[in-house]
C-alpha cells in the first residue's frame, strides 16, 4: 500500500527524515513532526530557509511525475524594495541565472503581484526600518537549484521569504507550519 501526504514544511527544516551530513548534525528533520511509514521521501525539495507545501510519498512513480514539467509549482515570495511592473514582465519572460557552474535562462512563467497574504502564516522576517518590502506569486514548471531566489536576485529584487503555496491540485491551504495531512491519491 502506497502512502501520500502533504505537509506545511516551517521554516528552518531540511525536507529529508535523514541527515547525511558529518558537519550540521543538529539539523531539524522532518521525521521530527509526525510518525510517518517507513520509504516515506518528499517528492522534491525545499531549502532549509524556505517552506510551504511539500508532498510526500512511498509511490516512487507518483513522486517522478509530480517532479516532471508537466505539473505546475506556486510560490509566494516577499522581496526586498516594491517590485516594479517591468521586473514581472522581466520574470515572466524567463532571465539568465546560473545552474551549477552553467549559465541557464529560466522558462517563460507566471508572475502577479500579489496583494492578499492573509492565507500565508505570519513570520518575522525584518523590521520595517530596513525598508519596504513586496510579495509576488511566480508558477513555475521547472525546479533548478534555489531557481526562485535566482530569478528574484536577477530582476533586483532579492527574496526574503520563499513559501511554496501549490504543487499541481494540492495547496497549503488548512495547514499551518509543520502540520501533516493524508491524502487520497490515485496510484500509478
Amino acid at each position: 500500500m502506497q502512502h501520500y501526504y502533504k505537509i506545511y514544511k516551517p521554516y528552518g527544516y531540511l525536507s529529508q527524515f535523514i541527515n547525511n551530513q558529518t558537519k550540521r548534525r543538529n539539523k531539524k528533520l522532518l521525521g521530527s513532526l509526525g510518525a510517518f511509514p517507513e520509504n516515506l521521501m518528499a517528492i522534491g525539495r525545499l531549502d532549509e530557509k524556505s517552506e510551504g507545501l511539500l508532498l510526500l510519498t512511498t509511490d516512487g512513480k507518483y513522486s517522478e511525475f509530480i517532479r516532471s514539467s508537466a505539473i505546475e509549482k506556486e510560490y509566494h515570495v516577499m522581496v526586498d524594495g516594491l517590485i516594479t511592473s517591468e521586473a514581472i514582465e522581466n520574470l515572466k519572460q524567463g532571465v539568465p541565472i546560473t545552474v551549477g557552474k552553467e549559465s541557464y535562462r529560466t522558462k517563460s512563467c507566471q508572475v502577479d503581484f500579489l496583494k492578499d497574504i492573509s492565507h500565508i502564516p505570519e513570520r518575522f522576517v525584518r523590521d520595517d526600518k530596513h525598508g519596504p518590502t513586496s510579495w509576488i506569486s511566480i508558477t513555475i514548471t521547472e525546479g533548478k537549484f534555489r531557481q526562485v531566489r535566482k530569478m528574484t536576485a536577477a530582476v533586483g529584487f532579492p527574496t526574503l521569504r520563499l513559501v511554496r503555496y501549490r504543487i499541481g491540485e494540492f495547496t497549503f491551504e488548512g495547514l499551518l507550519p509543520g502540520q501533516v495531512e493524508e491524502l487520497r491519491v490515485k496510484s500509478f
